[in-house]
């Protein structure tokens, strides 16, 4: 069975048909640019163009980088425009998208979806977080498999800031940071999770999943398992698909 995901990211909108037995893409994803300013009819017409250079007609799973209630309306927009607050953002890509039926969910919780049913969080118990390093952090918590949804843990405050403007994959670009550099920033971010949430499994995914070895081997005193992501940064576009399967 194939459901289309598109993941909505800060950087980019991209996405593919699912082949949702698999928990893999059926095909290779295209990608366009966040249009900046982020503006709901500005993303919208990227998720168009997304969609329609697969012509696809039929559900579209569809991540947002933000807090999703009802798999419908957008209650928060860290790093998009503030347009996106309290919108039916469902009906507005509906509608844009030819009337495909739509349903959202919030990216890092779509990437922990996929990753507990196919990837590095597959039938471990317990406490299991995903974090997504990026334009931002997002945050996926599970107990026993079941998702906690809407954590944004992203925004704690660490050392004063919120984390994601210290320790996301952003701010070290941004800040030029050497990977020895980041990696310290994210043991503090880490170790501040941990002591809230006490999980056995961190999951690290996000774009920069594919070069774990280049800082996971650096974090150090965190006693919950650390490991990447396995879907890497497709695991938005699948968990889109999933959720939109089972609405």
């Amino acid at each position: 069975m194939q459901i289309f995901g598109v993941d909505i990211g800060g950087s980019g909108i991209k996405g593919a048909p699912v082949d949702l037995d698999r928990g893999d893409l059926a095909h290779e994803r295209f990608k366009v640019l966040t249009p900046h300013p982020a503006t709901p009819d500005a993303v919208a017409d990227g998720v168009k163009e997304v969609v329609d250079h697969f012509g696809w007609r039929g559900p579209v799973g569809i991540t947002f980088p933000g807090v999703v209630t009802g798999g419908t309306t957008t209650r928060s927009a860290a790093n998009v425009d503030k347009a996106w607050i309290d919108l039916d953002a469902s009906a507005l890509l509906g509608e844009r998208l030819d009337g495909c039926p739509v349903t959202l969910i919030n990216d890092a919780d779509a990437a922990g979806v996929a990753e507990v049913e196919f990837g590095a969080g597959r039938d471990r118990r317990g406490t299991v977080i995903l974090l997504t390093f990026g334009t931002g952090i997002g945050s996926a918590v599970f107990v026993d498999g079941v998702l906690v949804p809407n954590t944004e843990l992203g925004h704690l405050e660490l050392n004063g800031h919120e984390a994601e403007k210290r320790a996301s994959t952003k701010a070290k670009e941004d800040h030029e940071l050497t990977w020895e550099h980041w990696a310290r920033r994210v043991t503090r971010y880490l170790a501040h999770v941990e002591m809230l949430f006490s999980p056995e499994l961190f999951i690290i995914g996000g774009g920069v999943s594919r070069k774990a070895q280049r800082f996971l081997p650096l974090v150090e005193g965190i006693r919950a398992e650390i490991v990447p992501a396995q879907l890497q940064n497709n695991a938005g576009i699948v968990g889109a698909a999933m959720r939109a399967a089972r609405t």
